[in-house]
């Protein structure tokens, strides 16, 4: 069986406790690799690799941090059909899915931020006296990188290219879950040249390797994307070392179909509600839907869900694949009853689902789940499920309609369909979240900031934030005589 190892200093390196865990592929249901139960020890080499790396690698020009990130690209770019192949074993998500969208993203991470450091500038502010007051920012370190399982390769590189591309050099934990491109990444790195320590990856689970690099105490800086228990609990560690911290965490994310949606409405929300199995922060978990066509929409719904085709990832025609683990598979089955017991009624699925193929017969499989008749107040209208279960409920006009899209804790994004556009900027400006689109779904532009409010997250990512956060600015003040 495979062993990943961890990269540190430029090397695949065993975990110092020689301590391993199983790395399940979940449309199976079995180990297929094992990957380092990291401690401490593993973060503390780590970090030293980043801190000797870093006097170097800092002080490179732009220019020639620029040409590392492409060469990263490159190198991506030759094994992206084996990138993809990896994700979709190690998640379980459809191959199309690796393969068409997340992949290509882990390319424009490196690409875009290779561009956007050449083109970035200090300000210049001419002051009383004959002064003139510059803004630098230089990078802030060693800075601790920890990324999910969802969209593995993906969102690590999310933050490892601008984290590097701004000067720092970084010590990454990958999800324990789905730890084999981060892997891959290691030996692109070694491929591309990338010198030793500027990218360090430690496997391990959040409780040792991730607490170990949160609380390190050379680690001043941390992006961190997952839950928001573990979110809140990493807050509460770093705050008395008063650490530079970005959080990207959950979300219940309301879509907002109006009476006059476009036609496009229906086969979006469906996408929305089941991509990657309900397993992506932005999915739209919480259908609302306007009273005077409620009732046409849910039939609507439940027959174009019905036609989605779950079962072996591998397959091109999948369109569901499983979820990324047993638990995640326990979670959807236990919030399946939670539903009934609230007094929903479920239209459809509610259930574990067994593939034709036989190979994925003890996958962790889960019907398409679509449940109408609850209070917003329930908890399955409330908690964040993270599987491919959405609720339906009505709502009177507009300002119902926002007030049910504000009554949950999270805030991290919403969809308005309305061909009225007065009424949809009236609903974006109102929702409480980070990001909302009108008429569409998951259209992400790297250059706008992405991030929650409440508890959906603290700080931004993406663009020129990114570039902000992985830097300290400074403010020097000349006098001119």
């Amino acid at each position: 069986m495979q062993r990943i190892g961890n990269y540190i200093g430029g090397e695949i390196v065993p975990p110092v406790n020689g301590q391993w865990m199983d790395n399940v592929d979940p449309a199976v249901g079995r180990p297929y690799a094992l990957t380092p139960a990291s401690d401490s020890a593993d973060v503390d080499r780590a970090v030293a690799a980043a801190e000797a790396a870093y006097p170097a690698w800092s002080a490179t020009s732009v220019e020639e941090r620029a040409a590392v990130l492409m060469r990263l690209r490159e190198a991506i770019d030759r094994r992206k059909d084996q990138l993809a192949m990896a994700e979709c074993i190690d998640g379980g998500k459809p191959i199309t899915r690796a393969r068409d969208h997340e992949i290509p993203r882990v390319l424009s991470n490196f690409r875009y931020f290779a561009a956007a450091i050449q083109h970035n500038h200090s300000e210049l502010y001419p002051g009383a006296n004959n002064t003139l007051n510059m803004i630098l920012r230089r990078p802030r370190g060693v800075v601790g990188l920890i990324s999910p399982w969802n969209l593995p390769l993906y969102l690590l590189t999310w933050k490892v290219a601008p984290a590097i591309a701004t000067g720092n050099t970084c010590v990454a934990k990958p999800s324990e879950v789905t730890p084999m491109t981060a892997h891959l990444f290691a030996e692109i790195c070694r491929e591309a040249e990338l010198p030793a320590g500027v990218v360090n990856i430690v496997h391990g689970r959040g409780a040792e390797a991730g607490a170990a690099l949160i609380n390190h105490e050379s680690i001043r800086t941390v992006s961190f994307t997952g839950g928001t228990a573990t979110g809140r609990a990493i807050a509460s560690a770093v705050a008395p070392g008063f650490k530079k911290l970005s959080l990207e965490l959950g979300g219940k994310n309301p879509t907002i179909i109006f009476d006059d949606a476009p036609g496009a409405a229906l086969q979006a929300s469906v996408m929305a509600a089941f991509a990657n199995t309900g397993q992506i922060c932005l999915c739209g978990s919480r259908i609302l839907v306007q009273q005077t066509i409620y009732e046409s929409f849910v039939k609507s719904f439940v027959q174009e869900a019905e036609k989605l085709r779950v079962g072996d990832p591998l397959d091109g025609a999948t369109q569901i694949g499983s979820l990324v683990s047993h638990d995640q598979l326990q979670k959807s089955i236990r919030y399946a009853a939670l539903a009934r017991e609230e007094g929903g009624r479920i239209l459809l699925g509610g259930e574990r689902f067994r593939p034709a193929a036989e190979r994925c017969r003890d996958g962790f499989f889960f019907s398409p789940t679509v449940v109408v008749g609850l209070d917003s107040k329930a908890r399955t209208c409330q908690e964040e499920i993270f599987g491919p279960i959405v609720t339906i409920a009505p709502f009177r006009d507009l300002d119902h309609a926002i007030a049910l899209a504000n009554d949950t804790g999270y805030g991290l994004s919403a969809s308005v369909w309305t061909q009225n556009i007065d009424k949809a900027h009236r609903v974006a400006g109102a929702v409480d979240c980070g990001t909302v689109w009108i008429n569409c779904w998951l259209v992400r532009d790297l250059r706008v900031p992405f991030g929650g409010t409440k508890q959906s997250g603290l700080g931004r990512e993406g663009g020129d934030e990114a570039l902000r956060f992985f830097t300290e600015p400074k403010n020097v003040c000349l006098r001119v005589n």
